[in-house]
This record gives C-alpha cells, sequence and structure tokens, in this order.
C-alpha cells in the first residue's frame, strides 16, 4: 500500500513554499528502489529565508518569547496529540521512506510521542538558582533560550531524531531550522503540518528539507544561527564543528560509533547470542550505537559463534510493510554498496564469514545478516563503521585485555557487558570509554534477562549506565559519546542544559549604618 503524502515543499513561517532555485529531488523507497515523490529542494537562499524567520519568531516580545512557559508546554503537548493521531499516516511514511519494518516504525512513534510528552513537562521547570554570593549583593542565576537552532538529523531514525531535537529546544523557548536527511524527508514534512496545526506561531519551526552539502552546509555556517545540533557520521561532524566558527555557534554533536559487548564465561549462552544478535542487527544494523563488536570469552567461543550464525539464519528479511519481517532494506545502493565492500574486505583480512554476505536479489536494497568469526581488532570490519548487518565476534582472555581492546577506537559511543559476576560488571562500567554503558542486555525497551543480583544498581548515580537493558534510549537518560563519536548530550535534564544560557545577575544591596 501506498503512503498517504501530502507535503513536499518547504515549510517557513507556517507556510509551504517552492525552492527559490526551482529545483526538486526526488525520495526513494528503499524496499523497492521506486520513486515516492518529487521534494523541494532547499538550498542556502531557502535557509536564509527560514533561518530569518526563525530570527523574527525569537525577537524580543514576540508572541513566542512572551509566552507563558506552560502555554509552550501545551503546544508541545497537542503536537504530541496530533503525532498520535496522525500515527498510522507517520508509520506508513517511515515504512516507505525508511525500509522499516512495521514493528520497529511502531516503536520508534511511541517513543516520539513520549519524548515530546517529556519535554512538554520540562517547560515550566527551566530555572536558575540563587547564590549565597560573598559581599553586600545578591545573585542569582537565568536560564534562557539560546536562540535560533539548527538541527541536522539522519536518516536511520527520522522521527525518533526530530522529537530529540524538538523537545528539549521548545520546551526552553528556541526557535527551529530544521534539516532533515535528503532521503528520509516525508515525516519530517508531515509534521511541520501537525506544529501549524497545534498553534505553534509562525517562525518557530521550519523545515527545510535538502542536501547536506547545501543546505546543511548553509545552515552550519550561517551567521545567525546561534546553535547546530547534529546526528549523522563524524565526517560530517567534522565539518560542522569547522562551518561553526563563523559565529562560534553553540554546537553538540552526536556521530559515529563502533560499540563493543562484552559476553562474559558466566552468562547464560542462549541468551547472550540473542542480546548480542538483536544488539548488531536492530534496524538492519543502521544504528550508530549498534553493537557489531562482540568480544566473547575463549572458553565459550566456538559454541557462541555457531549459534550466532543458527540465529542470524533465520532472521526473516524482506518487505518491511509486512508484520512478520524482522529486518527491512539498506537505506539506498551507496549504502549498500558500502556495506558489501567492507564484508569484502573482512574477507580478504582472513575473517571467517560464517553466514550471509550477500545482496539478496530483488528490486531493493537487502543484505542478508552476516557473521564474521576469527575477527581480530587490526582488521578494517573491526575498526570501521559498517552501519550494516554485518556481526563480528572477536575472543578474548581477560576482563583487563578485553576492556584495554574496547577502548582502542576512536569511537565512544555505546558499550555493554553481558555477565552475572558484579565485579566484572562494574570494573567494565568504570573502565569502559563510553557515553553509555548497558548491562545484561541490548537495544530493547523492557530489558532482557532481568538479573535480581544487579536489580540494586538501578538506584547507582553512575553516569549513563543502565542496567538490564541497552540503549534503552530512555527519554530521562541522557546520550551521548566520548572521543569521535561526539560531545554534548540529548535527552533527560541534560538535553535542556544544551539548549539554554546560563545568565548571572549580581545586584548591590545598599547597606545603611544605623
Amino acid at each position: 500500500m501506498s503512503p498517504t503524502i501530502k507535503y513536499t515543499q518547504i515549510f517557513i513561517n507556517n507556510e509551504w513554499h517552492n525552492s527559490v532555485s526551482g529545483k526538486t529531488f526526488p525520495t526513494i523507497n528503499p524496499a523497492n528502489n521506486e520513486k515516492l515523490a518529487d521534494i523541494q529542494e532547499a538550498d542556502e537562499a531557502d535557509v536564509d529565508k527560514a533561518v530569518k524567520a526563525a530570527q523574527k519568531a525569537f525577537e524580543l516580545g514576540s508572541e513566542w518569547r512572551t509566552m507563558d512557559a506552560s502555554q509552550r508546554g501545551r503546544l508541545i503537548n497537542k503536537l504530541a496529540d496530533l503525532i498520535e493521531r496522525d500515527r498510522q499516516i507517520i508509520l506508513d511514511l517511515e515504512v516507505a521512506d525508511v525500509g522499516k519494518p512495521v514493528g520497529e516504525a511502531q516503536f520508534d512513534i511511541d517513543g516520539v510521542i513520549g519524548t515530546l510528552r517529556y519535554y512538554a513537562g520540562w517547560a515550566d521547570k527551566v530555572h536558575g538558582n540563587t547564590i549565597p554570593a560573598d559581599g553586600p549583593q545578591f545573585a542569582f542565576t537565568r536560564l534562557e533560550p539560546i536562540g535560533v537552532c539548527g538541527q541536522i538529523i539522519p536518516w536511520n531514525y527520522p522521527m525518533v531524531m526530530l522529537s530529540w531535537k524538538f523537545g528539549p529546544a521548545l520546551a526552553t523557548g528556541n526557535t527551529i531550522v530544521l534539516k532533515p536527511a535528503e532521503q528520509t524527508p516525508l515525516s519530517a514534512l508531515h509534521t511541520a503540518a501537525l506544529v501549524k496545526e497545534a498553534g505553534f506561531p509562525p517562525g518557530v519551526v521550519n523545515v527545510v528539507p535538502g542536501y547536506g552539502h547545501t543546505a546543511g552546509a548553509a545552515l552550519a555556517k550561517h551567521p545567525h544561527v546561534d546553535k547546530i545540533a547534529f546526528t549523522g557520521s563524524t565526517e560530517v561532524g567534522k565539518l560542522i564543528v569547522q562551518a561553526s566558527t563563523v559565529n562560534m555557534k553553540r554546537v553538540t554533536l552526536e556521530m559515529g560509533g563502533k560499540s563493543p559487548v562484552v559476553v562474559t564465561e558466566d552468562y547464560d549462552l542462549d541468551e547472550a547470542v540473542q542480546i548480542a544478535h538483536d544488539a548488531c542487527f536492530a534496524n538492519a544494523g543502521q544504528c550508530c550505537c549498534a553493537g557489531t563488536r562482540t568480544y566473547v570469552h575463549e572458553s565459550i567461543y566456538d559454541q557462541f559463534v555457531k549459534k550466532s550464525a543458527e540465529l542470524a539464519q533465520k532472521r526473516l528479511v524482506g518487505d518491511p510493510t509486512k508484520e512478520d519481517t524482522i529486518q527491512g532494506p539498506l537505506i539506498d545502493d551507496t549504502q549498500t554498496k558500502k556495506v558489501l565492500e567492507l564484508i569484502e574486505g573482512g574477507k580478504k583480512e582472513g575473517a571467517v564469514l560464517v553466514t550471509g554476505g550477500t545482496r539478496l536479489a530483488g528490486k531493493g536494497f537487502f543484505v542478508a545478516p552476516t557473521v564474521f568469526a576469527n575477527v581480530t581488532d587490526n582488521m578494517k570490519i573491526a575498526r570501521e563503521e559498517i552501519f550494516g548487518p554485518v556481526q563480528q565476534l572477536l575472543k578474548y582472555k581477560t576482563m583487563d585485555e578485553v576492556i584495554r581492546r574496547c577502548n582502542d577506537s576512536r569511537y565512544g559511543l555505546g558499550s555493554g557487558i553481558l555477565t552475572n559476576d558484579l565485579n566484572k560488571a562494574l570494573q567494565f562500567a568504570q573502565g569502559v570509554k563510553a557515553g553509555s554503558v548497558w548491562v545484561n542486555c541490548y537495544d530493547t525497551a523492557s530489558g532482557i534477562g532481568l538479573n535480581k543480583a544487579l536489580q540494586f544498581a538501578q538506584g547507582v548515580k553512575a553516569g549513563s549506565v543502565w542496567v538490564n537493558c541497552y540503549d534503552t534510549a530512555s527519554v530521562q537518560t541522557p546520550f551521548g559519546g566520548y572521543k569521535m563519536s561526539g560531545h554534548g548530550r540529548e535527552l533527560g535534564e541534560d538535553g535542556i542544559k544544551e539548549y539554554t544560557e546560563v545568565k548571572a545577575v549580581t545586584i548591590k544591596i545598599a547597606v545603611k549604618n544605623s
């Protein structure tokens, strides 16, 4: 069934526009390589119009700047209501435009609604502090919105990333110019229409579909954009940082990853195989924090390889509109060729291809779930982000050794350990250099294999450590990376802080002699 596509233009100032240049670009269904629609192509001129609209909406005295914080929260809640109303339309768009299986798309939309509702609740709770300053003075801080926020989101989780960006930016009173990925603009454009319907003032949210090297670059270097929030590749993130120096705009980056999952010999083998499988293959492996480097203790390695291959072979790949499909296509031909080239490279470097490794027949961009054994740390497939359904199984002996090897990467986004040994779990959580540490599951909202011996740790305040779940992306919990995986945090209270400026106000108190 074809999705309902109502919106293909550029959204500026609560109005729909054709591009200044008159150019359009196609968006393609990756499951069948057929065109879904022609989209108006924003470039520098269109971005400039959108930024000016966002500037005007942010002016002192504007409707948005004078709006009660609680009313901002009500508008965000209204947007969530409308997304919930249109969930089937948006789901169909995500399935067709991204190639997501229906089940994954449903899960994403539930997360989007939850994220917006969470930040709607924050809107009237963002405030500063009073400070016991020395001397006869009264001091306090204000948390103020930064201004015009450029937001650039990727193609692998279009709606999820939109909500991660919209929620805190709107709750704190900023205005937005969003550039969706050129591969997946449809759900963002439909959401733009819902922004207007919800009652947001003109210019508060603007959506400019276009290519990264034109629209994205124009947004990153625009002198009147006060902040850039980017999710995408490390290579593009570097370019954004360079462009941001035009006016030293604030930048938060969530970039690539090569996340390790460590399996100890004391953990249930079948459960570990399933968790590691889900960690790697969710969203066809197109996930920044996918656990693709699976380090397995040498005493269980051979069994783990055998069971991992059997599980991968059972994975149902195909039409994402079918309820029983587990894995859909990769996003496009470029990504497919990159994944296949890395698979060939792994074979040439001596890794053992246990299963998969081929492009599946048909018009779409489908790659068979692939498992490599006998992988070593120096191989390209163990060091580069593949962004496809390819699992690498590595062997280790000791915890000290495996932590060192996990850290021998330019990335530091996610990490995980599967163990029943509390000391090993805490040793790993302390030693690994990653923005998130998950213990005893991976990439599930409910958690797998709850371990009673570790339940107490749910209350431990230890940074980004989730226990008995991996990559839940719980909206209350901050998410981000070390090293080349980025800087800054999204979600939770930390996400709010990334969209505010701290202003210190000091008032001298007159002291009269009695």
